[in-house]
């Protein structure tokens, strides 16, 4: 009998999450960003299924992107942090591997090197989020050194990305909006030969239709949390597709003042029922959770008590009318948003979900 420790990912709920994005732009194409092993959840089962929904992929680097092409995906692979030597770009060529172009080594690299075919460039504008990408004042240089390139194939795409689209109400948004916009005008001596456009993310796609575009690049609602705090019309459509589920493995009964856990950081002001359950930081679960986080046991939350241990954490099940070893335990999932436990610990879903470890197995339904 295995260690009851899962994540169970539900890919009917990715597809879903999916056509989502799909129905919110009709007129644009949809590329899942499926980089960092799809956001924990397994770059491979995920791209293959969504591999009849999508026209292409999103990764961060050329090792994820040959990753994907050993496992049987044909799309087009886009590398969102572009290519890190001339090699790299040789190799995007051959696998027809789209490369995003931020810098002038890069551009320099795509435009000097020796290719066998012309490659797809995206061309990364900093519209003020400032961590990657051309400044707007030298877009059209450089879209014209890679437009006359004949190692560059077209149409090229324009692309950036927003800082703070998660919160509608900062203003931000519309001021990178605006320089997206500016830069696009600085290209109209370009005339027929214009860049398609991209700049949509998740908290876009769902709350801003004027950022979408000929590219939207959806990554965290893919895997069913919103990146919102608030609740949103669209966003509640999401399905999540991650469940992390344990089971009571121990229980005992406890007095008043007795302590829980690593440096009895928990005290029982009352006599107590206390759950240890086989999850911990080294299955993905937080360390910083505190006491009071809330666990779904037989499907009613309780509050984590003590410190999360390597690979167990301890809840009071005092409220429990019955609990037994062997008991389902969602850590999160449908029932408990990801987010929510995220939030207690001074981080984001995206963070949970991503460190996620190989030594949690993922069951794939």
């Amino acid at each position: 009998m295995s260690r009851p420790t899962k994540a169970l990912i539900n890919l009917d709920a990715l597809r879903s999450n999916y056509r989502l994005a799909q129905a919110l732009a009709p007129n644009s194409q949809t590329m899942p960003m499926v980089k960092a092993n799809a956001y924990g959840h397994g770059m491979v089962p995920v791209a293959t299924a969504l591999a009849d929904l999508a026209p292409a992929f999103g990764v961060a680097c050329i090792e994820e992107a040959l990753e994907l092409r050993k496992a049987g995906i044909t799309q087009p692979i886009l590398l969102l942090e572009g290519t890190f030597s001339a090699e790299e770009v040789a190799i995007a060529a051959l696998k027809n591997i789209w490369m995003m172009v931020e810098n002038h080594a890069q551009k320099e690299a795509i435009i000097n090197t020796e290719l066998p075919m012309s490659v797809y460039v995206w061309l990364g504008l900093d519209s003020g989020m400032h961590r990657l990408g051309f400044q707007p004042s030298d877009i059209a240089d450089v879209y014209g050194q890679l437009l006359n390139s004949r190692n560059v194939h077209k149409p090229i795409v324009l692309a950036s990305h927003f800082a703070c689209a998660e919160d509608l109400q900062n203003s931000y948004t519309q001021q990178q909006l605006d320089s997206f916009n500016q830069a696009l005008a600085s290209l109209s001596e370009y005339g027929d030969a214009q860049p398609l456009q991209s700049l949509a993310n998740s908290a876009s796609i769902l709350a801003r239709p004027d950022t979408h575009r000929d590219w939207n690049r959806p990554g965290y609602m893919l895997y069913g949390s919103s990146p919102f705090d608030h609740p949103h019309s669209n966003a509640d459509k999401l399905q999540a597709v991650m469940t992390l589920t344990s089971a009571v493995i121990s229980l005992r009964h406890i007095a008043a003042g007795e302590v829980v856990g690593y440096s009895g950081r928990w005290r029982a002001d009352k006599p107590s029922t206390i759950a240890t359950i086989a999850i911990g930081y080294g299955d993905g679960y937080p360390r910083s959770a505190p006491n009071g986080t809330p666990v779904l046991v037989n499907g009613v939350e309780c509050p984590l008590v003590g410190n999360v241990s390597m690979d167990m954490i301890t809840v009071d099940v005092s409220a429990l009318t019955r609990v037994a070893i062997g008991d389902p335990v969602e850590l999160w999932g449908p029932n408990l948003a990801v987010s929510r436990v995220a939030k207690l610990c001074n981080t984001i879903g995206y963070e949970l979900m991503t460190r996620m470890p190989a030594r949690v197995p993922r069951i794939y339904q």
